[in-house]
């Protein structure tokens, strides 16, 4: 398999529609900063035939309308794009509003054992620095934000939770993820927010972008 780095992204068909362009084989800050570039700059002036461009943790997949285009001719448009270096937009900088620990952070005490800080301690660290927004998905509105340093990671649990509720903060891999709706998870959960990322009656449904900053505050 060739190698996938921010410089040398792959460009992949999916089915008789799809595109996906990646940027990295695993997870890291460079590859999803190139993945959320490459994707805001398609997404302004969009190639023709193409419908659909959405952004993920290391690549972007885009979606094209095989009457109007073909996988070559946007292909080649794609890689004449590559060989700038398109930046993401302008982040939005939002506060989150959290209640750490208790019945909305069942896994705060234990979390923070595990790194050897106290409650206040891990709650003074992950709230120190704003994240950055990698991409949302998986389930409606869910939001992957990064990266915590080398001192906060740690990684998901054993056992799976059947369903927690939309809101609920979620830690592991070094990454700070927040619930739309209600879920199962493997992530610790560390507290409860009342934002929501997710409202089926708005345009767009989602309030938060890749790229966005988001700011903890404990309350």
């Amino acid at each position: 398999m060739a190698f996938i780095a921010p410089d040398r992204p792959m460009i992949v068909p999916l089915g008789d529609s799809g595109i996906l362009v990646r940027f990295g084989e695993q997870l890291d800050d460079a590859a999803n900063r190139a993945a959320i570039g490459f994707a805001d700059s398609v997404l302004q002036s969009p190639p023709a035939g193409v419908e659909e461009v959405v952004p993920s943790l290391v690549s972007v997949f885009l979606r094209y309308d095989p009457m109007q285009s073909d996988f070559g001719g946007i292909c080649g448009e794609l890689r004449l794009r590559l060989t700038g270096r398109p930046s993401a937009h302008s982040p939005n900088t939002h506060i989150i509003e959290v209640r750490f620990g208790g019945a909305d952070g069942p896994d705060l005490e234990a979390v923070a054992a595990e790194l050897g800080l106290d409650a206040p301690g891990f709650i003074a660290r992950h709230n120190a620095l704003p994240l950055r927004v990698l991409t949302t998905g998986f389930a409606p509105g869910f939001v992957y934000c990064g990266f915590h340093p080398e001192g906060l990671v740690l990684p998901r649990r054993q056992s799976v939770r059947p369903m927690v509720p939309a809101g609920s903060v979620l830690f592991a891999a070094g990454q700070t993820a927040i619930a739309a709706t209600d879920i199962p998870t493997g992530w610790h959960v560390i507290g409860r927010t009342a934002f929501r990322n997710f409202d089926p009656l708005t345009d767009p449904p989602t309030q938060l972008r890749a790229g966005d900053l988001l700011t903890f505050r404990a309350i």
